[in-house]
């Protein structure tokens, strides 16, 4: 009796943690939280899509489970060996055979529908505001604004030595990426060298960056701050050095910065060269490969 109830304890536990974990309301997050276990909470439509996608996968897959289990529970206190000295000869059921077969199948296709619906929808955007070229690096990331001047910027994780009071450890960057709230931000991702990947967790974002590719995916930000990510894939002996750091701006603090920027650019530049991009013009930005 003590052992039902552990379990049962077990069981409801498992059913109403989600409820207090931090994708499912709370405070607004940027950044990661020691112990979370929850997603970081949507900063725009994208992340939403994305946790009620979770949400109906978690459900689907908690209900099954608490079903399955109590057919093992009846089955082991209806038909085991005391209960039932002479076995049943049946064999099968016809019914059960059907039953077991058509609930999964419609239990896919109702996870499966939301989840291509939220493919297409994360992969690209018909009207951007804007065009960001990320070229990652080992081990840094670049960003390149080809519709702001051409210019481009270097982002590099802080070092321990350098960080200022208030500055995140192993997440704030010498160089932000700097983008306008409230618009579509479209993302071509490319490597120098090796596969990396581009993920703000925040914002829903999340895209391989493979040498010799330009891979395209998009994200908007509802509200000015600074969300943080990492790249995503193991990328060699610095992979854990590559944070992201998006900030997010009104439209006319984004242009102050990118007239600044691009000052800045030209005049570090040495004469006649222009700043390093990302190899694909606007006619290989057309396509892009998916």
């Amino acid at each position: 009796m003590q052992l039902f109830r552990r379990l049962c304890a077990a069981l409801t536990l498992m059913t109403m943690a989600p409820l207090a974990m931090p994708g499912w309301g709370g405070a607004f997050a940027q950044v990661p939280k020691p112990w979370e276990i929850g997603m970081q909470p949507a900063a725009n439509l994208i992340k939403q899509k994305i946790i009620d996608l979770h949400d109906l996968v978690f459900w689907i897959i908690t209900l099954t489970t608490i079903f399955v289990a109590a057919l093992l529970v009846i089955v082991m206190v209806r038909f085991n060996a005391k209960a039932n000295p002479i076995p049943s000869k049946t064999s099968h059921h016809t019914g059960l055979e059907i039953a077991w077969t058509v609930i999964p199948v419609l239990l896919l296709v109702i996870m499966s529908i939301p989840s291509f619906r939220l493919i297409y929808y994360q992969d690209r955007t018909p009207n951007p505001d804007l065009t960001i070229k990320v070229i990652a690096h080992q081990w840094y990331w670049e960003y390149a604004y080809p519709d702001n001047g051409e210019f481009s910027i270097e982002s590099r994780m802080i070092r321990d030595e350098n960080l200022k009071p208030g500055q995140l450890r192993m997440l704030d960057v010498d160089n932000q990426m700097v983008v306008p709230v409230g618009k579509n931000i479209r993302i071509l991702t490319s490597s120098a060298e090796v596969i990396h990947s581009f993920f703000v967790p925040s914002l829903g974002v999340q895209r391989y960056a493979i040498p010799g590719r330009v891979i395209e995916t998009w994200f908007s930000v509802d509200k000015p701050g600074v969300y943080y990510g990492e790249c995503n894939q193991i990328c060699g002996a610095d992979h854990s050095r590559m944070p992201i750091a998006v900030h997010a701006v009104s439209a006319q603090e984004f242009k102050a910065w990118t007239e600044q920027t691009k000052k800045a650019a030209q005049a570090d530049a040495p004469a006649g060269a222009q700043p390093r991009l990302l190899a694909a013009t606007d006619a290989t930005a057309n396509q892009v490969q998916r």
